[in-house]
């Protein structure tokens, strides 16, 4: 899909104060960077900043990084913390690849993965984001505790995530074909495309992956 350039989108990122230009440096320290010692979720691919602008709201006790690759969907973020008047969250431009640059060993409690990229073509099989390179770089930076939680639209790719989750050594908590008709619905905080699907009637997938604590 190409995206459309946003005039100005750039100096918009880079001139709220929400944002990190150089994430790299606050590898190991991130818990410097929110001044306190809350557990740390992120976002990996957030869009236009939807759900980890409602899960910060609700939770200040946990603080929240949300990564985005694209400046043109990034500022549509920067743009949403006109009224939001917390401290537990930041907004980071990268590419998820450099994950293990930017956050130390064990550093991150909570990973999500939502409506991310399908990469239909096999040969982009390890761009995917439940792919098992990724997952590789999960188990770095999180918690020995931590989890995944990965949701989408895409039944195909959601069952690419099922078999690469085990694939990869890691076990599922739990996982449904049709999110909003489960049992795992309450609490449920919706992104973008999520309304949208399911204002269409599709069905969402979601899945919890962990590791055994070795």
């Amino acid at each position: 899909m190409r995206l459309r350039n946003v005039k100005g989108a750039d100096d918009t990122i880079e001139t709220c104060e929400y944002t990190i230009q150089e994430p790299e440096q606050n590898k190991g320290t991130w818990q410097e960077v929110f001044g306190n010692d809350n557990p740390i979720h992120i976002e990996i691919g957030m869009g236009k900043g939807q759900f980890i602008l409602e899960l910060a709201r609700r939770n200040p006790d946990i603080n929240y990084i949300g990564i985005e690759k694209f400046s043109s969907v990034l500022v549509r973020a920067v743009e949403k913390l006109e009224d939001f008047e917390g401290e537990n969250l930041r907004l980071i431009r990268m590419n998820a690849e450099n994950l293990e640059d930017v956050f130390e060993q064990e550093e991150i409690s909570q990973i999500y993965l939502n409506f991310s990229d399908p990469w239909p073509k096999d040969r982009h099989a390890k761009r995917r984001l439940t792919s098992t390179t990724f997952y590789k770089r999960y188990d770095h930076i999180l918690k020995r505790d931590g989890v995944v939680i990965f949701k989408t639209d895409n039944r195909e790719l959601f069952d690419f995530s099922l078999e690469s989750t085990k694939e990869a050594g890691w076990e599922l908590k739990n996982y449904t074909f049709d999110l909003h008709h489960s049992e795992y619905v309450e609490g449920n905080i919706m992104t973008e495309y999520e309304a949208k699907f399911s204002s269409q009637g599709k069905p969402i997938c979601r899945l919890v992956a962990y590791r055994s604590i070795r």
